[in-house]
């Protein structure tokens, strides 16, 4: 990995994009036929978040990626009140338990390594990859890749207007995290949230069309107005 790396960093992340992707996909299927949801995804998530997380810091590159204090005034981010809204998303058409307490636990434990992995990937290595040669490039590519990256929910049976949906507010959030890492120089916050927004989905209530559109017009807007202010007065 360590020679991969040196040869190429952004053949690097696009291969951890790639084995993301696809071992996720399968152990979700897998799952899926045992009749447990999440009880191969799970472990397999923390084995990978592991791994990249021993990797990184192996090898000094906490600083680089994001896996450190975050630098900045926490006063300029609004202290990160609109972060705290975004968390509450799956919450906002009620809650309920969707599934057993086994699977409430091993969803839970596999979506914060997911909202570990991704960040990690998509704002950390993606993004850093580009960024050296191009800024407003790298953004743009982290985010739309993140938000198009959704769609592989389509392969696991999810119904295609809420994916649809699901790639317009992820992209915009994407944007909103790259920003948020681009100016702190950390993850930790994204990482959180993210982690965070993905749990709490196992004790989403399933909304109508509409509520559903709303909900993404809500996050885009918030998502994207965070973002600029973020951005108000420092250049890229």
């Amino acid at each position: 990995m360590k020679k991969l790396y040196e040869k190429s960093e952004l053949t690097f992340s696009l291969v951890w994009i790639i084995a993301y992707v696809v071992l996720f996909s399968v152990a979700d299927d897998f799952s899926n036929s045992l009749g447990f949801k999440k009880i191969i995804t799970a472990p397999v998530s923390v084995f990978l978040a592991l791994f990249l997380f021993a990797w990184v810091r192996k090898h000094n590159l906490s600083e680089k990626y994001g896996l450190c204090s975050f630098n900045g005034n926490w006063k300029n981010y609004l202290y990160f009140v609109p972060l705290l809204l975004i968390m509450t998303t799956n919450l906002w058409n009620g809650v309920k338990m969707n599934v057993s307490a086994v699977e409430t636990v091993l969803h839970i434990l596999s979506m914060l390594c997911v909202g570990f992995l991704e960040e990690v990937i998509f704002r950390g290595l993606l993004f850093k990859a580009i960024c050296e040669s191009n800024v407003k490039q790298a953004i743009l590519i982290s985010s739309v890749t993140f938000g198009i990256g959704h769609i592989v929910n389509l392969l696991n049976g999810a119904d295609v207007l809420p994916t649809l949906l699901q790639i317009c507010y992820a992209t915009a959030i994407g944007f909103l995290f790259t920003i948020i890492f681009y100016k702190g120089k950390s993850l930790v916050p994204c990482i959180i949230t993210h982690g965070i927004v993905n749990s709490l989905s196992v004790f989403s209530v399933q909304g109508s069309r509409m509520f559903d559109i709303t909900t993404a017009a809500a996050l885009c807007v918030v998502s994207v107005g965070y973002a600029l202010w973020i951005l108000k007065g420092h250049s890229l």
